[in-house]
Protein backbone atom coordinates (compact mmCIF):
# COMPACT_ATOMS: atom_id res chain seq x y z
CA UNK A 1 0.00 0.00 0.00
CA UNK A 2 3.01 2.26 0.91
CA UNK A 3 4.68 1.49 -2.49
CA UNK A 4 0.83 2.46 -4.55
CA UNK A 5 0.78 5.76 -2.58
CA UNK A 6 4.46 6.30 -3.33
CA UNK A 7 3.66 5.79 -6.97
CA UNK A 8 0.98 7.65 -6.83
CA UNK A 9 2.44 10.87 -5.26
CA UNK A 10 5.62 10.53 -7.80
CA UNK A 11 3.69 10.38 -10.82
CA UNK A 12 1.45 13.19 -9.62
CA UNK A 13 4.38 15.37 -9.63
CA UNK A 14 6.02 14.18 -12.39
CA UNK A 15 2.65 15.00 -14.48
CA UNK A 16 2.39 18.70 -12.66
CA UNK A 17 6.21 19.18 -13.74
CA UNK A 18 5.88 17.69 -17.39
CA UNK A 19 2.89 20.34 -17.38
CA UNK A 20 5.09 23.57 -15.97
CA UNK A 21 7.39 23.11 -18.76
CA UNK A 22 4.83 21.97 -21.46
CA UNK A 23 2.90 25.89 -20.35
CA UNK A 24 6.03 27.52 -20.33
CA UNK A 25 7.66 26.22 -23.45
CA UNK A 26 4.70 26.83 -25.75
CA UNK A 27 3.64 29.97 -24.08
CA UNK A 28 0.40 29.29 -23.16
CA UNK A 29 0.09 31.95 -20.74
CA UNK A 30 1.07 35.65 -20.26
CA UNK A 31 3.94 37.29 -18.64
CA UNK A 32 3.63 39.43 -15.82
CA UNK A 33 4.94 42.68 -15.67
CA UNK A 34 5.71 44.26 -12.25
CA UNK A 35 4.02 47.32 -11.32
CA UNK A 36 5.32 50.68 -9.18
CA UNK A 37 3.85 53.51 -7.74
CA UNK A 38 6.57 56.44 -8.40
CA UNK A 39 7.63 59.24 -6.42
CA UNK A 40 4.76 61.67 -7.98
CA UNK A 41 2.22 59.47 -7.41
CA UNK A 42 2.05 57.92 -10.74
CA UNK A 43 1.47 54.06 -11.52
CA UNK A 44 2.89 52.34 -14.13
CA UNK A 45 4.92 49.42 -15.19
CA UNK A 46 8.78 49.39 -13.91
CA UNK A 47 10.76 50.05 -17.04
CA UNK A 48 12.68 47.97 -19.47
CA UNK A 49 10.88 44.78 -19.20
CA UNK A 50 9.90 42.53 -21.83
CA UNK A 51 6.93 39.50 -22.22
CA UNK A 52 4.68 37.89 -23.68
CA UNK A 53 0.75 38.28 -23.88
CA UNK A 54 -1.55 35.65 -24.15
CA UNK A 55 -5.27 35.49 -24.21
CA UNK A 56 -7.10 32.13 -24.27
CA UNK A 57 -6.49 28.82 -23.60
CA UNK A 58 -5.52 28.19 -27.48
CA UNK A 59 -3.10 30.69 -27.44
CA UNK A 60 -6.39 32.82 -29.47
CA UNK A 61 -4.05 36.34 -28.82
CA UNK A 62 -0.10 35.80 -28.82
CA UNK A 63 1.79 39.26 -28.91
CA UNK A 64 4.89 40.47 -27.09
CA UNK A 65 5.26 43.86 -25.47
CA UNK A 66 7.97 46.13 -24.42
CA UNK A 67 8.33 48.35 -21.63
CA UNK A 68 10.45 51.08 -22.21
CA UNK A 69 12.68 53.55 -19.95
CA UNK A 70 9.63 55.89 -19.14
CA UNK A 71 7.31 52.54 -17.83
CA UNK A 72 5.37 52.13 -20.74
CA UNK A 73 4.26 49.41 -23.66
CA UNK A 74 6.14 50.97 -26.53
CA UNK A 75 9.16 50.46 -29.38
CA UNK A 76 10.42 53.81 -28.51
CA UNK A 77 11.82 55.85 -25.42
CA UNK A 78 9.92 58.69 -25.01
CA UNK A 79 12.17 62.21 -25.77
CA UNK A 80 10.53 65.27 -26.44
CA UNK A 81 12.18 67.84 -27.54
CA UNK A 82 11.14 71.56 -28.42
CA UNK A 83 12.70 70.41 -32.12
CA UNK A 84 10.54 67.38 -32.90
CA UNK A 85 7.11 67.26 -33.41
CA UNK A 86 5.35 64.20 -30.92
CA UNK A 87 1.84 62.94 -30.20
CA UNK A 88 1.42 61.62 -26.93
CA UNK A 89 -1.45 58.94 -26.54
CA UNK A 90 -2.79 58.78 -23.06
CA UNK A 91 -5.32 56.06 -21.96
CA UNK A 92 -6.02 52.55 -20.77
CA UNK A 93 -5.39 49.09 -22.05
CA UNK A 94 -6.98 50.02 -25.51
CA UNK A 95 -3.48 52.33 -25.86
CA UNK A 96 -1.09 49.89 -23.76
CA UNK A 97 -1.44 47.53 -26.50
CA UNK A 98 -0.77 44.03 -25.27
CA UNK A 99 -3.06 42.87 -27.49
CA UNK A 100 -0.76 43.48 -30.43
CA UNK A 101 2.94 43.48 -30.79
CA UNK A 102 4.73 46.59 -29.63
CA UNK A 103 6.28 47.33 -32.83
CA UNK A 104 3.13 47.27 -34.76
CA UNK A 105 0.32 49.46 -32.32
CA UNK A 106 -1.25 52.39 -33.02
CA UNK A 107 1.82 54.94 -32.54
CA UNK A 108 3.80 53.12 -35.11
CA UNK A 109 0.87 53.14 -37.75
CA UNK A 110 0.06 56.44 -37.06
CA UNK A 111 4.07 57.50 -37.69
CA UNK A 112 3.72 55.74 -40.86
CA UNK A 113 1.39 58.08 -42.07
CA UNK A 114 2.93 61.14 -40.88
CA UNK A 115 6.34 62.58 -41.65
CA UNK A 116 9.06 63.65 -39.01
CA UNK A 117 6.29 62.81 -36.16
CA UNK A 118 7.06 60.53 -32.74
CA UNK A 119 4.23 58.89 -31.22
CA UNK A 120 3.94 58.41 -27.62
CA UNK A 121 1.71 55.79 -26.29
CA UNK A 122 1.44 56.26 -22.31
CA UNK A 123 -1.39 53.70 -21.98
CA UNK A 124 -2.06 51.49 -18.34
CA UNK A 125 -4.66 48.84 -18.01
CA UNK A 126 -6.73 50.17 -15.40
CA UNK A 127 -5.98 54.19 -16.00
CA UNK A 128 -9.19 56.45 -15.91
CA UNK A 129 -9.41 59.84 -16.86
CA UNK A 130 -8.33 60.54 -12.88
CA UNK A 131 -5.43 58.53 -13.52
CA UNK A 132 -4.41 60.17 -16.78
CA UNK A 133 -5.18 63.92 -15.68
CA UNK A 134 -2.91 63.18 -12.51
CA UNK A 135 0.26 61.66 -14.55
CA UNK A 136 -0.15 65.10 -16.72
CA UNK A 137 -0.49 67.32 -14.13
CA UNK A 138 2.58 65.29 -12.25
CA UNK A 139 4.72 65.74 -15.08
CA UNK A 140 4.57 69.32 -16.77
CA UNK A 141 7.87 69.59 -18.21
CA UNK A 142 7.54 66.27 -20.05
CA UNK A 143 3.86 67.28 -21.52
CA UNK A 144 4.79 70.84 -22.30
CA UNK A 145 6.70 69.87 -24.72
CA UNK A 146 4.03 67.67 -26.76
CA UNK A 147 2.28 69.32 -29.29
CA UNK A 148 -0.61 67.35 -28.96
CA UNK A 149 -1.83 65.22 -26.24
CA UNK A 150 -4.86 62.78 -27.14
CA UNK A 151 -6.85 61.44 -23.83
CA UNK A 152 -8.87 58.26 -24.40
CA UNK A 153 -12.16 58.17 -22.45
CA UNK A 154 -14.90 56.17 -22.07
CA UNK A 155 -17.88 57.28 -20.37
CA UNK A 156 -19.24 54.48 -18.83
CA UNK A 157 -15.54 53.41 -17.35
CA UNK A 158 -13.15 56.33 -16.65
CA UNK A 159 -15.36 58.77 -14.55
CA UNK A 160 -16.62 56.60 -11.61
CA UNK A 161 -14.38 58.79 -8.99
CA UNK A 162 -14.01 62.50 -9.43
CA UNK A 163 -10.74 62.22 -7.08
CA UNK A 164 -7.28 60.61 -7.57
CA UNK A 165 -6.45 58.15 -5.15
CA UNK A 166 -3.83 55.05 -5.84
CA UNK A 167 -5.74 52.05 -6.84
CA UNK A 168 -4.44 49.47 -3.99
CA UNK A 169 -6.59 46.59 -5.62
CA UNK A 170 -4.26 46.93 -8.29
CA UNK A 171 -0.94 47.41 -6.27
CA UNK A 172 -2.00 44.52 -4.27
CA UNK A 173 -0.66 42.14 -7.27
CA UNK A 174 2.53 43.57 -6.42
CA UNK A 175 2.51 41.71 -2.82
CA UNK A 176 4.42 38.89 -2.82
CA UNK A 177 2.06 36.17 -2.27
CA UNK A 178 0.87 37.33 -6.20
CA UNK A 179 4.80 37.81 -7.25
CA UNK A 180 5.10 33.94 -6.07
CA UNK A 181 1.90 32.20 -7.67
CA UNK A 182 2.73 33.84 -11.11
CA UNK A 183 5.82 31.95 -10.40
CA UNK A 184 3.65 29.04 -11.14
CA UNK A 185 2.96 29.23 -14.97
CA UNK A 186 0.51 26.37 -15.13
CA UNK A 187 -1.48 27.45 -12.19
CA UNK A 188 -1.45 31.10 -13.93
CA UNK A 189 -2.81 28.86 -17.10
CA UNK A 190 -5.45 27.21 -15.23
CA UNK A 191 -6.37 30.61 -13.19
CA UNK A 192 -7.08 32.08 -17.15
CA UNK A 193 -8.86 29.40 -18.10
CA UNK A 194 -10.95 29.75 -15.51
CA UNK A 195 -10.65 25.93 -14.25
CA UNK A 196 -10.84 27.52 -10.89
CA UNK A 197 -14.24 29.19 -11.20
CA UNK A 198 -16.45 26.63 -10.08
CA UNK A 199 -14.62 24.75 -7.61
CA UNK A 200 -14.47 28.99 -5.93
CA UNK A 201 -18.09 29.49 -6.82
CA UNK A 202 -18.90 25.93 -4.69
CA UNK A 203 -17.04 26.94 -1.68
CA UNK A 204 -18.54 30.65 -1.82
CA UNK A 205 -21.80 29.13 -1.47
CA UNK A 206 -21.06 26.50 1.03
CA UNK A 207 -19.61 29.43 3.47
CA UNK A 208 -22.45 31.43 2.67
CA UNK A 209 -24.98 29.20 3.81
CA UNK A 210 -27.41 30.33 0.75
CA UNK A 211 -28.13 31.64 -2.05
CA UNK A 212 -27.65 35.35 -2.20
CA UNK A 213 -31.32 37.38 -2.09
CA UNK A 214 -31.91 39.20 -5.45
CA UNK A 215 -34.07 42.39 -5.14
CA UNK A 216 -35.55 42.93 -8.85
CA UNK A 217 -36.51 46.71 -9.97
CA UNK A 218 -39.34 47.84 -12.00
CA UNK A 219 -38.16 49.56 -14.97
CA UNK A 220 -38.42 53.11 -13.83
CA UNK A 221 -36.37 52.31 -11.23
CA UNK A 222 -33.86 51.13 -13.58
CA UNK A 223 -34.01 54.28 -15.43
CA UNK A 224 -34.13 56.65 -12.46
CA UNK A 225 -30.31 55.06 -11.08
CA UNK A 226 -29.09 55.02 -14.82
CA UNK A 227 -30.06 59.00 -15.09
CA UNK A 228 -28.42 59.58 -11.54
CA UNK A 229 -25.39 57.57 -12.28
CA UNK A 230 -24.72 59.49 -15.40
CA UNK A 231 -25.51 62.28 -13.29
CA UNK A 232 -22.84 61.08 -11.03
CA UNK A 233 -20.12 60.55 -13.95
CA UNK A 234 -20.61 63.71 -15.49
CA UNK A 235 -20.09 65.59 -12.24
CA UNK A 236 -17.10 63.94 -11.75
CA UNK A 237 -16.12 64.70 -15.09
CA UNK A 238 -15.71 68.42 -14.22
CA UNK A 239 -14.50 67.85 -11.01
CA UNK A 240 -11.42 66.56 -12.22
CA UNK A 241 -11.14 69.05 -15.56
CA UNK A 242 -11.44 71.67 -12.40
CA UNK A 243 -8.64 70.25 -10.58
CA UNK A 244 -6.17 69.50 -12.87
CA UNK A 245 -7.16 71.93 -15.99
CA UNK A 246 -7.22 71.20 -19.34
CA UNK A 247 -5.27 72.56 -22.28
CA UNK A 248 -7.88 73.13 -24.77
CA UNK A 249 -5.66 73.90 -27.48
CA UNK A 250 -3.38 71.27 -27.30
CA UNK A 251 -5.38 68.41 -25.24
CA UNK A 252 -7.80 66.33 -27.55
CA UNK A 253 -10.51 63.56 -26.25
CA UNK A 254 -10.25 59.95 -28.17
CA UNK A 255 -13.89 58.82 -27.49
CA UNK A 256 -16.84 56.60 -28.89
CA UNK A 257 -19.78 59.26 -29.39
CA UNK A 258 -22.31 56.18 -29.59
CA UNK A 259 -21.37 54.97 -26.27
CA UNK A 260 -21.26 58.77 -24.74
CA UNK A 261 -24.86 60.78 -23.14
CA UNK A 262 -25.71 63.27 -24.85
CA UNK A 263 -25.36 65.80 -21.70
CA UNK A 264 -21.58 65.21 -21.88
CA UNK A 265 -21.36 65.52 -25.34
CA UNK A 266 -23.43 69.08 -25.24
CA UNK A 267 -20.84 70.33 -22.80
CA UNK A 268 -18.05 69.46 -24.54
CA UNK A 269 -19.23 71.55 -27.24
CA UNK A 270 -20.47 74.45 -25.06
CA UNK A 271 -17.18 74.74 -23.35
CA UNK A 272 -14.44 74.07 -26.64
CA UNK A 273 -13.71 70.71 -25.46
CA UNK A 274 -12.20 69.06 -29.14
CA UNK A 275 -12.61 65.03 -29.54
CA UNK A 276 -12.14 62.69 -31.97
CA UNK A 277 -15.06 60.30 -32.34
CA UNK A 278 -14.14 56.94 -33.31
CA UNK A 279 -17.29 55.15 -33.42
CA UNK A 280 -18.46 55.82 -36.96
CA UNK A 281 -15.81 54.24 -38.76
CA UNK A 282 -15.32 51.13 -36.88
CA UNK A 283 -19.27 50.69 -36.97
CA UNK A 284 -18.89 51.47 -40.42
CA UNK A 285 -16.45 48.88 -41.43
CA UNK A 286 -17.36 45.77 -43.25
CA UNK A 287 -14.26 43.84 -41.29
CA UNK A 288 -14.35 43.08 -37.79
CA UNK A 289 -12.73 45.95 -35.60
CA UNK A 290 -12.33 44.14 -32.32
CA UNK A 291 -11.02 40.30 -31.06
CA UNK A 292 -13.24 37.86 -30.81
CA UNK A 293 -13.04 37.34 -27.41
CA UNK A 294 -13.36 40.64 -25.86
CA UNK A 295 -13.92 44.40 -27.38
CA UNK A 296 -10.46 45.25 -27.69
CA UNK A 297 -8.84 46.74 -31.28
CA UNK A 298 -8.06 44.08 -33.39
CA UNK A 299 -4.92 45.09 -35.79
CA UNK A 300 -7.94 46.69 -38.56
CA UNK A 301 -9.46 48.52 -35.65
CA UNK A 302 -6.01 49.79 -34.36
CA UNK A 303 -5.32 51.07 -38.07
CA UNK A 304 -8.51 52.70 -38.51
CA UNK A 305 -7.82 54.52 -34.81
CA UNK A 306 -4.66 55.53 -35.93
CA UNK A 307 -5.30 56.52 -39.56
CA UNK A 308 -8.29 59.24 -37.43
CA UNK A 309 -5.64 60.50 -35.48
CA UNK A 310 -3.45 61.15 -38.19
CA UNK A 311 -6.11 62.84 -39.97
CA UNK A 312 -6.62 64.96 -37.21
CA UNK A 313 -3.44 66.15 -36.75
CA UNK A 314 -2.79 66.81 -40.58
CA UNK A 315 -6.44 68.96 -40.67
CA UNK A 316 -5.15 70.97 -37.49
CA UNK A 317 -1.70 71.68 -38.58
CA UNK A 318 -2.83 72.88 -42.11
CA UNK A 319 -5.27 75.28 -40.01
CA UNK A 320 -2.11 76.54 -38.06
CA UNK A 321 0.11 77.31 -41.01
Amino acid sequence: MKKLFFKMFLYTVLIVMILEVLVRVLHLTKDYPARFVDERGVERWVPNQEGYAVTGNRRQNFSKFHINSSGYNSYRDFKPSKERTEIAIVGDSYIEGFHQDYDNSIGKKIESKLHDVDVYEIGYAGYDLADQLHLIHQYPKFFALIDYVIIGLDFNTDLSRGTYEVVQDRMRLESAKFKAMRQIKLLVYFQNIGAFDAPRELVRNLLSGSEPVVVKKTAEEIQLQEVQLQQQRFENFKRLVAVYGFDKERFVFLIDTSKTPQLLLDYLHEQGYRYIDYSERLNQSVLPTTLIYDQHWNNHGRSIVASLIADYYKKNRLCCL
